[in-house]
């Protein structure tokens, strides 16, 4: 079942599930985060709150999108209350464009490894333990909470400070922590883990300071099961032409960690388990248009695309104005 949030012209907010080509709104239901509590708090799945609600008229979802009208599928009413963080170094092959950026010279054996590399050697050999185990613990990073988070069709925006504004093509998992701190997964959606790799490339620890960027996910829910192997395309449109494109794999195929072990290593966490929290977390990627030798431009539009997700998600690219710099003020 795919699930996505609507606002329609005159504000109001509904929801729409599909499991083939005809997309219905899901009745008396204003968003997918009201609809993942009532089922978390009933104890039941979000497929049987769907279904006892039951579903109305049909809606066009490539016209809703082309309309501006899909927005980010699942919010939080209180934006400080959505964390947008990820992973990497997760998938086979990913090492290799983040080794490339790290590289370190005239050392031997253990020392000619990066610690990224280092970092995805360690997942290959205990990313994914046996069932109850913990394996080894991934590279982790906050994107921000709620405000960096970009409706699709929106544009990123890259601050005037950036080196670089790339787009990263990943599977976010989408969560909600029920009220005894339970964390439940509402399902996988597209994602754009929009970053700065010229920054990071300067010294691998400003990686920090190049993920506090803006993100986009959906503009589809995946609810159920996330599909072993997954195999998408990732591109850049400029003025109508596309520039760049290259086909982006993931699921736990394509992984060197499994999900189960990369959302253990984020929940472990107390903080990440306050009931009525979201969270927003990327699984990583192999695929960038920076390895290539790209460098995007104001107006590029990047866009995602996999079968299993539904609708391709597409931003466009723009760039902040400069200000000055921020001044701390005594009280």
């Amino acid at each position: 079942m795919l699930m996505s949030q609507i606002v329609s012209a005159d504000g109001k907010s509904r929801v729409a599930v599909r499991e083939d080509e005809t997309a219905r709104l899901v009745n008396d239901a204003k968003s997918v985060y009201a609809l993942a509590l009532e089922a978390v708090r009933a104890g039941t799945s979000l497929a049987t709150v769907v279904a006892d609600r039951g579903l109305g008229e049909t809606v066009d979802l490539a016209a809703a999108c082309k309309a501006g009208q899909l927005v980010s599928p699942v919010r939080h009413p209180d934006p400080a209350h959505l964390y947008l963080t990820g992973t990497g170094l997760t998938h086979l092959g990913s090492a290799a464009t983040r080794d490339s950026m790290h590289k370190k010279l005239d050392a031997e054996g253990e020392q000619a490894l990066t610690d990224s590399m280092k970092m995805f050697r360690m997942g290959l050999e205990g990313g994914k333990p046996g069932r109850g185990q913990a394996g080894v613990q991934p590279e982790w990073f906050y994107k921000g909470n709620g405000n960096m988070v970009v409706d699709p069709g929106k544009a990123l925006v890259s601050p005037h400070f950036a080196l670089d504004a790339g787009e990263e093509p990943e599977i976010a998992g989408i969560y909600l922590v029920g009220d005894d701190g339970t964390p439940y997964r509402i399902g996988f959606a597209l994602a754009n883990e929009f970053s700065d790799h010229v920054t990071e490339r300067i010294n691998y620890l400003y990686l920090a300071h190049s993920k506090l960027r803006n993100a986009s996910f959906g503009p589809e829910i995946l609810v159920g099961d996330l599909p072993a192997d997954i195999r998408g395309a990732s591109r850049i449109i400029r003025a109508g032409k596309t520039i760049w494109e290259k086909p982006f794999l993931s699921g736990e195929a394509n992984m060197s960690h499994s999900i189960s072990n990369l959302e253990h290593h984020h929940f472990k966490y107390g903080v990440f388990r306050q009931p009525g929290d979201v969270h927003v977390h990327m699984f990583g990627t192999a695929t960038l248009s920076f390895a290539d030798g790209v460098k995007t431009e104001p107006g590029d539009v990047f866009e995602i695309e996999a079968a299993a997700f539904g609708l391709p998600l597409r931003n466009p690219l723009k760039l902040a104005r400069a200000t000055a710099p921020v001044a701390v003020r005594t009280l």
